[in-house]
């Protein structure tokens, strides 16, 4: 081997060795990956404190109490989430032009009542990378079930996206708008029937 060539060699070597070091994080620990959208870093927090509800009306049915997978495969139970706050229970697709359409407007009054009202995404009929692609362009925030086999859809009487559904504190199913909800009614209907102050 010529002393030139391997001067080259280890020159190349040098170079690699300088723009792996660059790439890697200061800490020397590996890269986090990014949190998946709609996963369990979505669950809500502690409820704040004096959260104020209205009563829940008597006679109101109580809302099917499914488990379902997160779309990072962490399981949830509804029945946890209304256990202490009211629940907004949002069924959509990735394809579903209306769902696109009302989907920032709901995602940004999930983040208004953060904590206080647990929104949860609930998607059926869905590619992973589309519906992960979604959550990014919309800024979905709160956690979202992937309902691959339909069974939570049809324990709501979903049969076509978009739907909302209202659920009390401690799980009556105060209200359900098939075809969808915009961001001012589901709103006021929160206002009206859910929260006190």
């Amino acid at each position: 081997m010529s002393r030139g060539y391997a001067a080259r060699l280890a020159a190349a070597a040098l170079a690699l060795v300088a723009a792996l070091s660059v790439a890697a994080c200061s800490d020397g620990a590996p890269a986090r990956p990014e949190p998946v959208p709609g996963g369990a870093k979505a669950l809500p927090g502690p409820v704040p404190q004096g959260l104020a509800l209205r009563p829940t009306p008597s006679g109101v049915p109580g809302a099917p109490a499914v488990t379902g997978p997160l779309t990072d495969g962490s399981r949830v139970a509804f029945a946890d989430l209304w256990a202490d706050r009211p629940v907004v229970l949002v069924f959509f697709t990735s394809w579903c032009d209306q769902c696109a359409q009302r989907q920032d407007a709901l995602s940004e009054l999930a983040r208004t009542y953060r904590d206080k009202v647990v929104f949860v995404g609930v998607a059926g009929e869905d590619k992973a990378d589309d519906l992960h692609r979604y959550l990014r362009e919309h800024r979905v925030e709160y956690p979202v079930v992937v309902d691959d086999d339909g069974a939570i859809w049809r324990s709501y009487a979903v049969r076509e996206p978009p739907a909302v559904v209202m659920v009390a504190k401690g799980g009556a199913l105060l209200r359900g708008w098939p075809g969808g909800v915009d961001a001012p009614t589901l709103d006021g209907k929160l206002r009206e029937l859910v929260l006190a102050s």
